[in-house]
């Protein structure tokens, strides 16, 4: 393999994370992403799994429609702790 090769490794298909709360439910986007949706089924951002040396992290995100992008809310050692932080900003 020379250096410039790029190596592309498959997603991984993680199962949906268990929330504790039942305030929110997680409907999956892709591979590794979810929308968050109130018991209104209103969205209030998304999910992402990240792998971590230390273990899966889990990011709060929001969808920035002007850009298309998602800009980041926090990064989580917990799916909760990632959702609150969707439900209070």
């Amino acid at each position: 393999m020379s250096d410039t090769q790029i190596l592309h490794l498959p997603e991984v298909r993680y199962a949906t994370p268990q929330l504790v709360s039942k305030r929110e439910h997680l409907v999956r986007a892709s591979e590794q992403l979810w929308r968050v949706q109130d018991t209104a089924g209103r969205i209030l951002g998304h999910l992402r799994i990240v792998a971590d040396p230390l273990g899966l992290r889990y990011r709060a995100e929001r969808l920035h429609l002007a850009t298309g992008a998602f800009r980041l809310v926090g990064e989580f050692w917990r799916p909760d702790d990632a959702v609150q932080a969707l439900r209070n900003g």
